[in-house]
Formats: structure tokens, C-alpha cells, sequence
């Protein structure tokens, strides 16, 4: 058996007391001489067996040398679930931070890693060692691209870094390990044992799937363990949650049901903490809390999700239903998992999960530590559609992993424009380099992998000169006698996370707006972007107010989707009308508009920006002026107050500026402090404020 440098041993028994000794999978990856070597590794266990720790081993080793650690990760709530882990290495004097600059061990999101390689040479090259988590998301239409180039320069830019991949089993794994240049070590220990099994609803006597739930949730109860479902809309995580809710009200014990009523009350207070009422989903999911289910989705505020996910670790509910999205993010074991729903909407309607994602939600059964056992339940309808989903899933294998780079059109555009304002790219010969340096190229040059693909090497070729054509005519790339180079505005978006169509969707915009600054229309042309955080219909959506909201500020529309109520909710809100205000009248998912608010307030930062590059000088007073109506979610007329005077809020100034209209400056701090809500330094701060702008 390997040794462990004792100084590692023993920061890890006390960052990690409550491991005892290294499990199996962990063991026979030691063992392979990982600490000690300095080669790129894949470590490939099951979920829930460890991984970080093992990844946190190799990080140490660097440390205790001095060197630098990048952890990266697909999700933000993974970085923020990570960096409060890492935390405790600052007991020994090491800096955890989210970027390297100012960090000896930093924890990053794909798209932060990957700017880090393209803007800061100098801090990549002070890196020694870069942990990949999650690294089958490579295969992820829409992070893989962005983790494949980063891994691409850092190959390209600095060869001493250390790449450690931490990943579920993939089919094609020593095909990654070739590109990655990688030794791999794989185990198939779980510290939980974990059943999978296709429950059929007709084997049961009905033809409802929601009665298998039930059961299992009867079962769950009277073992006093807890349960994830999965389905697959919004809609269905809170219809199935309030429908479980309702069945077990009369079977909780009042031990638990007092633990509910306190987690539902915590719920009501998320919004009015926020001054707002709770809106119908704020209501309807304390309802189901109050007997121990929660729904869990995108819709919920920020901090509704985290409370629904901390009492669930804790064990303090029974059951989340929830999107697919789940098995993503944060750790939430479960006895448990019951997958109700094999298919999801995408963008070409409605389709079947991958293999590769239904071992993901499975992954998630089996609490280490609390559960001796785990179970995945797959339900069906019919004899038949449970012996197809049994041989398909439990008997199935794992789809290859492909690099999605080239589908990804945008992908495609950026990496150029990347490789271009970066300085590593002059020519067509350049850019082509680098693509068959990507895990896309390494796969379509290889003889067994050609068939699959039906790609040869003037692929590359063609989709890049596609790309080049396009980022030409919309003047982000110029050809000069130097070669390649991007315009003012090409250097702006490779500067930035947005998507290119993003860009050009605003730079068209820009340069067709008249002499009338409209508002409302460049809300909808933002709405209208991929990097526009949706806020979404409910399903029974007010389609005739959306409308109503629009055309008042003049837009019209003839359908109602997601990007119109949107742009209707991001109205209403700048009007300063509270979120429930807004779920009531749309009928919208009303939660998540404080946070679609904070991200168009940046497109608009960004519009701005876009403007001022073209020269489009005329409306960039206005455009500021929505950037920060958005931000703060106010009439033009609070702007001053809510910008110049912190942590104000929208709603104490609209009771300051109604109170005293433009008689402010002349407020003494003791008439300020009869308004809710103004204390003796606030009042003080607005009677500073408006003497300074004298």
C-alpha cells in the first residue's frame, strides 16, 4: 500500500475527521501511485465514493510545495458547496478563494477557468495543478465545449499543469484518457450498495405512476428514510408534490409534523424578508412542506432552494420532486430515488433521457454514512414498457461520449474570436491548429471513430470558414495585411460570457434605433437573447395581460412564450410592482424575477457598451438609466436614491420620495425617521447625500 505524506494525513484528519480510513475505490486509486506522480490522471468511481477527497489528496501535495490548485466545477451552487469545504485548509495558512490571483486553492466554475486561460497568461502559468470535477460534463452541449478549449490551451499554453479529472464511468474513457494524456484508474466501489429496479404501475392493478410514488413514499415513511422523484416539468414537481402531501397528511407523526410546520413558516419568510408577500408557489409549496414534501425548481427564490436542500440533508423531509436539473449541483443523497419520468423538453420537443443521465439520478440513492442500501426506481405503465425501459437503462450501456463542440454553432464563433483577440491565431492554418488539438479533433482524426462521426479533416475546414464568413459580415473579425484581427467589437464580446448571437442580435438593434428611445423594445430584444435568464409561463399564463404590458410600452406581440413573459415581468418590475403583483396578474414564476432583473442589467451594462464602440451615442443616458432601473427595480425618478444611498431598497425610497417629493434636500434627519423603516443612520445618509449634491 502507498504511504501518505504525514503532513496530508494530518490536515486531513482534521478537515475530514470523519474519515477513518480511505474506502476501497479511494485505496486501490492511492495505491496506483496518484500522489507521488506528477502525470494527468481520470479517476472514474461511482457517485458518492469519494471523489473530492481524492482530488483534495493531489491538492494538498501541490500546496504543502507551495504551488497553486484550480478546482473547477460545471455549477455555481458546486462552487459555493466546495468553497465552504476547501475553507478549512485556511486553518494551515493556505488562501481558498474563486480565482488564483489572489488564492492558493481556488474553486471555479467552467466558463470563470476557461477566461482564466484566455485573458490571464501570466496567472495560468503560476498554476501546478487543475481538478476537473464532473469531467463527463465534456460531453455537455453546453459546458463541454468551454471545458474541451480550456483544457486545449492549457495544453498548449502551459505543459507543467497537472490535469486531474474526476468523473462518472464513461463508455469511451481510454479515448479521453489518449487525448487527455492521462492515466486512468477506475473502481466500481460505492460505499452504498445500489438497487435498480422498473416498477410497473399495471404489475400493481392501475395505470396511474403516481400511485407507485405514493407507495414508495408510504414505504419511506414507516422506515423513516427519505425519497427524490424525478419528473419532468415545473408544472409536475409541484402537481406531484401537493398530491403526495395530501395522501400522507394523516400519517405523519407530531414529532415531524412540527419540524414541517417550522420549515414551511422559514419558506413564507424568504419573500417577506425581501418585502413582498409570498406569492401562490411560495404558498403552495409551504402547503406541501407542512407535511414533509417539497417540489424543488428554477421557479422557487434562491434561498427557498437552499432551505429545501439543507433540511433535506439534515433528514428533515421526506421527499423532494424535482427536475432533472437536480442530479446536477449540490449533494442530496436519498434512500430513494424514484425516476417517474424518463423524457424532458428540449428545444426539439420532447425526448428520452440518456443512460448516462438516468445513472446520474440513480447515482443519487444511498446516503453514506445513514443508509445501508440504496434504490432506484425506474416506474412504467406496462408489462412492456417496463421490460423496454429495464433492458434500455438497468441493462443498457452508457452512450459514447462525444465532444459536442462543433454542434455548438456558437461555440464555434467564440473560440475563434477567442483565439484571435488572444493573439494565437493569424490565419485560417491557425484556428485549424487549434480545432484538431480539441477533444472534437482528436475523435474525427482517429480511424475508429471516423464512421460515427461522418467527418474527415476538411470538416474543420468547412465549419471554420463558415464561422469566419459570419464574424466578418457582422464586423467582429477583419482581415489585415497581419493577418486575423478583431474589431473593437470582436474584442468586446471575447471579453465577455455572452453568446456572439447575443452580440450581434444588440449590435443590429443598436444601429436601428430611431430618435425615440424605447424601453419596453429593448427589454423584448433582450428577452429574446439565449443569455437572457427566462421567467417562465405558468400553465395557465395570463396571456392576455403579457400582451396588455407590452403593447403599453410599445411591443406587440402575437404569441405568448417564455421571452414575452419575460419582457412583461421585467416591465412590471422596473414599475416597482412586487413580485406577487407580478405572479398574480401574468401568471408567471414570479421568484426568479429579481434574479432575470440583475442579469438584464448587465445585457443592458453590455449594450452599452456595444453602443459606445459603434459610435451610438444618442441614447446611452437612457440605456444607463434602464441598466439601472432593472438593477434596482425602480421608476426613473429613485435612481438617485437607491444608487447614491447603500442597502436603501427600492421600497424605503419610494416612502421617501412619496413623503417629501422634491422637498428632500430640505429633510431634517428627525422627519426622515417618521417614515417605516428610516433609522437615524439612514436619515443621516440622506440628508449627507443630497447636501453633497449641492
Amino acid at each position: 500500500m502507498a504511504e501518505i505524506n504525514p503532513e496530508i494525513e494530518e490536515i486531513m484528519k482534521k478537515c475530514y475527521p470523519y474519515i477513518k480510513e480511505y474506502n476501497p475505490a479511494q485505496q486501490a486509486v492511492i495505491d496506483s501511485g496518484y500522489i507521488e506522480k506528477d502525470d494527468n490522471y481520470i479517476i472514474s468511481i461511482p457517485t458518492a465514493s469519494g471523489k473530492t477527497v481524492l482530488g483534495v489528496l493531489a491538492a494538498l501535495k501541490v500546496l504543502l510545495q507551495g504551488g497553486k490548485v484550480v478546482y473547477a466545477v460545471p455549477l455555481i451552487s458546486l462552487q459555493n458547496e466546495k468553497y465552504k469545504e476547501f475553507k478549512a485548509f485556511e486553518e494551515f495558512g493556505y488562501t481558498v478563494g474563486k480565482h488564483p490571483r489572489s488564492a492558493d486553492i481556488s474553486v471555479m466554475v467552467f466558463e470563470s477557468f476557461d477566461a482564466l486561460t484566455r485573458f490571464s497568461l501570466n496567472t495560468l502559468n503560476e498554476i501546478d495543478l487543475v481538478i476537473l470535477d464532473e469531467f463527463h460534463m465534456i460531453g455537455d452541449y453546453t459546458r463541454g465545449p468551454t471545458i474541451e478549449c480550456a483544457i486545449t490551451r492549457i495544453k498548449e499554453q502551459n505543459k507543467g499543469i497537472r490535469i486531474i479529472a474526476l468523473s462518472a464511468t464513461l463508455q469511451n474513457m481510454d479515448e479521453m484518457a489518449h487525448w487527455l494524456e492521462a492515466e486512468v484508474v477506475t473502481h466500481d466501489y460505492r460505499p452504498v450498495p445500489l438497487h435498480k429496479e422498473v416498477l410497473c404501475a399495471e404489475e400493481y392493478g392501475t395505470k396511474d405512476k403516481n400511485n407507485l410514488v405514493y407507495k414508495i413514499l408510504n414505504d419511506s415513511l414507516e422506515d423513516s428514510s427519505q425519497m427524490l422523484t424525478f419528473v419532468s416539468t415545473r408544472r409536475f414537481t409541484e402537481s406531484l408534490a401537493s398530491n403526495m402531501a395530501e395522501k400522507i397528511s394523516r400519517y405523519i407523526p407530531d414529532g415531524k409534523r412540527e419540524i414541517f410546520n417550522t420549515i414551511a413558516e422559514e419558506i413564507l419568510e424568504v419573500p417577506k424578508r425581501r418585502n413582498s408577500q409570498p406569492t401562490e408557489v411560495c404558498y403552495k409549496l409551504a402547503e406541501c412542506i407542512r407535511n414533509g414534501v417539497a417540489f424543488h425548481h428554477a421557479g422557487l427564490f434562491d434561498r427557498q432552494k437552499e432551505i429545501i436542500e439543507e433540511e433535506f440533508v439534515n433528514g428533515n423531509l421526506l421527499m423532494i420532486t424535482a427536475t432533472p436539473s437536480l442530479m446536477y449541483g449540490v449533494n442530496l443523497p436519498s434512500k430513494n430515488v424514484v425516476i417517474r419520468d424518463y423524457n424532458r423538453w428540449t428545444d426539439q420537443g420532447q425526448v428520452n433521457i440518456p443512460v448516462f443521465d438516468y445513472e446520474q439520478m440513480s447515482g443519487r440513492a444511498g446516503r453514506p454514512g445513514y443508509d445501508t442500501e440504496g434504490h432506484s426506481y425506474l416506474l412504467a405503465k406496462t408489462y412492456d414498457e417496463a421490460f423496454n425501459l429495464e433492458d434500455y437503462y438497468v441493462h443498457g450501456e452508457i452512450e459514447v461520449t462525444n465532444s459536442k463542440l462543433i454542434d455548438n454553432e456558437d461555440a464555434v464563433l467564440k473560440q475563434i474570436i477567442t483565439q484571435v483577440s488572444s493573439g494565437f491565431a493569424k490565419d485560417m492554418d491557425d484556428l485549424v491548429e487549434f480545432f484538431d488539438k480539441t477533444f472534437y479533433g482528436f475523435q474525427i482524426s482517429h480511424t475508429y471513430n471516423t464512421m460515427s462521426f461522418g467527418f474527415s479533416d476538411e470538416s474543420i475546414k468547412y465549419e471554420i470558414s463558415n464561422a469566419l464568413e459570419y464574424l466578418i459580415q457582422n464586423q467582429i473579425l477583419r482581415i489585415t495585411p497581419s493577418g486575423l484581427q478583431t474589431t473593437p467589437l470582436g474584442t468586446l464580446i471575447s471579453r465577455s460570457n455572452y453568446a456572439v448571437k447575443t452580440a450581434v442580435k444588440l449590435k443590429d438593434y443598436s444601429n436601428m434605433m430611431g430618435d425615440e428611445f424605447n424601453f419596453g423594445e429593448l427589454i423584448y430584444e433582450i428577452s429574446k437573447t439565449s443569455d437572457m435568464p427566462k421567467i417562465n409561463t405558468k400553465f395557465r399564463a395570463n396571456k392576455d395581460n403579457i400582451k396588455e404590458v407590452l403593447s403599453r410600452h410599445g411591443v406587440y406581440v402575437s404569441f405568448v412564450q417564455n421571452n414575452e413573459s419575460t419582457a412583461a415581468s421585467l416591465i412590471e418590475w422596473i414599475n416597482e410592482h412586487k413580485e406577487y403583483e407580478i405572479e398574480n396578474y401574468l401568471k408567471v414564476y414570479a421568484a426568479s424575477t429579481r434574479r432575470a432583473s440583475y442579469e438584464a442589467s448587465n445585457i443592458v451594462k453590455y449594450f452599452y457598451k456595444i453602443c459606445d464602440i459603434l459610435g451610438n451615442y444618442k441614447h446611452l443616458n437612457e440605456v444607463d438609466k434602464l441598466s439601472s432601473r432593472l438593477y434596482y427595480g425602480v421608476k426613473e425618478d429613485l435612481i438617485p436614491l437607491v444608487v447614491g444611498i447603500k442597502r436603501l431598497g427600492r421600497q424605503r425610497a419610494r416612502l421617501v420620495v412619496d413623503a417629501f417629493g422634491k422637498n428632500i434636500k430640505y429633510a431634517q434627519p428627525k422627519e426622515l425617521m417618521h417614515i417605516e423603516g428610516i433609522g437615524e443612520k439612514t436619515a443621516q445618509n440622506i440628508v449627507e447625500f443630497y447636501a453633497n449634491r449641492d
